[in-house]
């Protein structure tokens, strides 16, 4: 993990900016003194709604049955 002067970190942002990217963060000091760290960001996670499509299909009662004999014979070659 790099420390760099403010100054420094000034007029190379966009470097360190790629680096936090990377995932490697950047230690950014005043006079020698670590005062801010810059890090990547991790996206946000949405979190899982469930139920949010009840009541919106159908499933007949008869879903399972078995197939008539014309049916099951036209899958066969």
């Amino acid at each position: 993990m790099p420390t760099v002067n403010i100054f420094e970190a000034k007029t190379q942002f966009s470097k360190y900016v790629e680096l936090a990217e990377q995932g490697q963060e950047v230690v950014i000091a005043r006079a020698g003194k670590p005062v801010a760290r810059l890090s990547r960001l991790e996206p946000e996670k949405k979190p899982i709604r469930y139920g949010v499509l009840k009541g919106q299909g159908w499933v007949s009662e008869d879903f399972d049955a078995p197939l008539p004999e014309d049916v099951l014979k036209s899958f066969e070659g």
